[in-house]
């Protein structure tokens, strides 16, 4: 069965922000990629979304029910709610995102 697959606002924002991020730090071209590839990676969780891990800093704080997969640098937050794939966030793994995870999921 496959699941429906929400990418959230904020998700979206995320990846205009790797874009701009890669794009004034690497290669405009190269930005132009990652995002389609970010994209790419979250739907494949559309067959099989149960094959990411639990994201540590919300467990150390004993918030469950998301998960991760990367790619790259770049952590996709997801969260599975019955036949639905939601994504909350697209983040670069080298980011501090203990607070900002506990802001945005948590509020």
């Amino acid at each position: 069965m496959d699941f429906d697959l929400q990418i959230l606002p904020e998700a979206e924002d995320d990846l205009v922000d790797v874009y701009h991020y890669v794009a004034n730090h690497d290669s405009t071209m190269q930005a132009e990629r990652l995002p389609d590839s970010l994209e790419l990676r979250a739907t494949s969780l559309i067959s099989c979304p149960e094959r990411g891990h639990s994201v540590p800093e919300l467990e150390r704080i004993h918030a469950t029910g998301f998960k991760e997969i990367h790619f790259k640098p770049y952590r996709i937050i997801y969260q599975i709610v019955n036949t639905s794939v939601i994504i909350h966030a697209v983040l670069d793994e080298r980011r501090d995102l203990r607070e900002l995870l506990e802001r945005r999921l948590l509020r």
